[in-house]
């Protein structure tokens, strides 16, 4: 099939699991013989308009306008409310028009290039997708990653959510990462007969705990001042209010009742940052809790999970979360969050003789210490937990597996 994707992310820009979701999903795609084009931001309309990726995926980043000047003059109050961050909305709305513009006109009807299928991810991409579906006539894949009601929790912006709704009315099929997304699209009123679920993958070779030697994983603790003898906790995520990082530190005094030779490592940015660091403060854990406010390549974040003792993702919303499929590879005992829309329930088993982690109310400091302190106090069964964990990665959540999944839906519809 010759496949065309719209996706707000893909390297070099990534913002998190949706630009490392395509990246492997395409190269799969390619090496299954498909062909594949992407039409993606150009930040700062910085990069090349066109590349050979890899030399073997199509990239266009087409420059955009800044157009946001103009569309204030017919915005509503809902846009306005967005102050300095209307711009965004006017360069997605911009990067949509202007790719599927060149899609259309230039590829298609002037080149002469044919396509099987569009993929639109997230409301990000949705509106390029229903342009060239209305234009074209190609059948279109609405890829929800997650929607805006589950992101603001239960707030945000009534346009994107309606931009979601009018996707889910118009694509041929709805896919979507994972069960739980699936009964949330359903209750927004996405039709029922079109959704299919795929989840999302991990590459196995790239996350394996066997290519960490063990002088690197010291070198890491001792870089945040943790010994031998020390237990790390690792949180990895963007440090906003659905994933539950601040319920995880408030769970910290309760784990240090019990493990007083316990520290968490916070990796990610966002806007809770310094509420985060005042919280540590005030529960008298400051030197208990470690922040890395940066990005970090994913060689290093492969390192931390290598390091860590224990994996902790609290999310209260989390569609499918690929840092729990990373840690899991990984051969971590992993605490998730498993209430509400919750792919992590999905992956990690929580009981039985193929247990790969825990399940905790991502709501309550105290069962999410509850979670930590069963990794903690018996080292022999966390270590076996990770090695089921593992395993389930290899048998189910690899990115064969995935593409292959995601090419027999796009087959049910070309």
């Amino acid at each position: 099939m010759k496949i065309v994707h719209f996706s707000w992310e893909f390297p070099p820009v990534i913002y998190g699991g949706l630009g490392t979701f395509l990246t492997e999903l395409a190269q799969k795609q390619i090496i299954l013989d498909n062909e594949v084009t992407i039409f993606t931001l150009n930040r700062d309309n910085e990069l090349e308009t066109y590349e050979k990726w890899n030399n073997v995926i199509d990239v266009y980043r087409p420059k955009t306008l800044d157009v946001s000047s103009t569309y204030l003059l017919f915005a509503d109050h809902d846009f306005r409310s967005w102050g300095e961050y209307f711009k965004f909305f006017a360069d997605v709305v911009s990067y949509n028009t202007i790719s599927a513009s060149q899609l259309v006109n230039l590829l298609v009807r002037k080149e002469g290039q044919k396509y099987d299928i569009v993929d639109a991810h997230d409301w990000l991409g949705i509106m390029g997708g229903m342009i060239v579906k209305k234009e074209l006539g190609l059948p279109l894949m609405f890829h929800v990653h997650s929607t805006e009601v589950g992101r603001s929790v239960g707030r945000g912006s009534h346009v994107i959510k309606d931009i979601e709704f009018e996707g889910g009315q118009v694509a041929d099929c709805v896919i979507t990462v994972s069960y739980a997304m699936k009964d949330e699209l359903e209750k927004l009123g996405f039709p029922h007969d079109k959704i299919r679920v795929c989840w999302n993958g991990v590459d196995p070779d790239k996350y394996d705990p066997s290519k960490v030697n063990e002088k690197d994983k010291k070198e890491l603790r001792r870089r945040y001042g943790i010994t031998d003898n020390e237990n790390m906790l690792f949180f990895v995520g963007r440090l906003v209010t659905v994933k539950g990082v601040d319920t995880l530190v408030k769970a910290m005094p309760h784990v240090l009742q019990d493990f007083p030779n316990t520290k968490l490592v916070i990796l990610g940015i966002g806007d809770m940052e310094w509420n985060l660091k005042s919280m540590t403060e005030k529960l008298g854990i400051k030197d208990k809790v470690i922040f890395r406010t940066e990005f970090v390549s994913e060689s290093e974040r492969i390192l931390h999970y290598a390091a860590s003792n224990c994996v902790v993702l609290p999310s209260i919303y989390e569609p499918f979360g690929i840092v729990c499929t990373e840690s899991m590879s990984m051969a971590k005992p992993t605490v998730v969050g498993a209430r509400g829309t919750n792919g992590f329930r999905e992956q990690i088993i929580p009981g039985g003789d193929k247990q790969s982690g825990y399940h905790i109310n991502p709501f309550d400091a105290k069962d999410i210490a509850w979670g930590i302190k069963q990794v903690l106090q018996d080292k022999e069964r966390a270590t076996w937990i990770g090695r089921n964990a593992r395993q389930r990665v290899l048998d189910t959540f690899s990115w064969d597996k995935v593409t292959k999944r995601t090419l027999d839906i796009y087959k049910e519809f070309v």
